[in-house]
């Protein structure tokens, strides 16, 4: 939140824009979950195409919404739809888990950065319009 406003974006803005995008959306959880969902079900035989894949993204988007905004609560969140769409058992949950903790801080940071780009860009399409 500081660095943000040492950038110039007005104070209002960050304070409002990163909580919320924080807790929000949450791409960093998203691609961490689809990446290690489709490893896994590459390296299990099970089947990963497109079809199979676009409407799990759809629906983990919807249910990261809810998710709150705690480390681990993404996939916490997403458990149901990874056995329900993909069809994983307890052992491919908890390696889900593991995998998830374990590469928390990208995700982390993939979501501060895209809160930052988006308070960004609406400062600057604010001074254009």
């Amino acid at each position: 939140l500081e660095q943000s406003i040492k950038c110039g974006v007005n104070p209002k803005l960050a304070g409002f824009v990163i909580p919320l995008c924080a807790t929000i959306h949450l791409a960093g959880s998203i691609l961490k979950i689809v990446a290690c969902a489709y490893a896994i079900t590459y390296m299990m035989g099970m089947p990963s195409g497109i079809d199979l894949y676009s409407g799990f993204i759809f629906m983990l988007g919807i249910t990261m919404v809810a998710a709150p905004g705690v480390p681990g609560g993404a996939i916490m969140a997403a458990l149901g739809v990874l056995s329900s769409m993909l069809g994983f058992d307890d052992n491919m949950q908890g390696l889900m888990i593991a995998l998830y903790i374990t590469m928390d801080c990208f995700g982390t940071a993939c979501n501060v950065t895209g809160a930052f780009v988006k308070m960004k860009l609406y400062k600057d399409l604010k001074f254009m319009m």
